[in-house]
């Protein structure tokens, strides 16, 4: 009961500093959501968009752990995907027990529902989305998760991934209705698990300005759309890249 209220009021707290002030019935989701299902505002288990809460791939798997889940399988369902379109469709299946019959979720993902972050990353989508379902399913969560929803976009703001300025418009702006490039380059380092440090340093040097507040928005944007090219194709590579950006430890003899 301590440790619950202990997580309770570490979320409304975090939340309130990530999200500003919030009303009565948003403030009693998140109880809910903390006392029932254990789920962390710091971790970035929940999101908050648009006024609603929002579960996260990470904090259903983190619930999936502490629950002692059996097991998740997937499949890609071949008869009804096309891979010339990028249409993806996947089942997945998830095992409270090691007697349980399993819960099923179905996840879809094509160019007309996803992110222009995740371009060419339809199937990877597809799948987390039926693993989403079906874990939802399984713990009876009503909520949406993040990765579902049709564009990254909105006015959410996430706990876990630091800002990357304060206010600069180079790096919080918007044009046209499209994501903010500091919410664009938070994805990539939540999807990729990238040093957001390193990131920052790697930005920073890749603009030729002391810090990433200072460069431009275009150059801004040159970096998150090689960021997202290097970090897709090779992976392994942007991660000793972005180790070349650390700070050496000194070391006293």
């Amino acid at each position: 009961m301590k440790k619950q209220t202990r997580t309770l009021r570490l979320n409304c707290s975090l939340a309130r500093r990530a999200w500003g002030d919030l009303d009565r019935t948003t403030l009693s989701g998140l109880r809910e959501l903390s006392v029932a299902f254990g789920l962390s505002v710091a971790l970035g288990d929940v999101q908050l968009i648009d006024g609603r809460w929002y579960v996260t791939h990470a904090g259903l798997l983190r619930l999936a752990l502490r629950r002692r889940c059996h097991g998740i399988t997937s499949s890609l369902q071949k008869d009804l995907s096309n891979a010339t379109s990028s249409q993806w469709v996947f089942k997945a299946t998830v095992y409270k027990t090691s007697h349980s019959k399993g819960f099923v979720g179905y996840g879809d993902a094509d160019p007309s529902n996803t992110s222009p972050l995740v371009r060419g990353a339809e199937m990877r989508v597809a799948e987390t989305r039926a693993v989403n379902r079906a874990l939802r399913k399984a713990y009876g969560i009503g909520l949406c998760s993040v990765e579902e929803l049709g564009s990254f976009s909105g006015t959410s703001k996430s706990f876990a991934a630091p800002p990357l300025s304060n206010g600069h418009p180079s790096s919080n702006g918007s044009s046209n209705g499209r994501p903010r490039l500091r919410d664009q380059l938070c994805f990539l380092i939540r999807q990729y698990n990238l040093d957001p440090t390193l990131v920052k340093a790697y930005a920073a040097d890749f603009c030729g300005t002391a810090t990433l507040k200072e460069a431009s928005r275009d150059l801004v944007e040159s970096f998150i759309s090689e960021l997202a090219t290097t970090a897709k194709k090779d992976r392994d590579n942007l991660i000793c890249k972005l180790n070349s950006y650390a700070q050496p430890t000194e070391v006293k003899l």
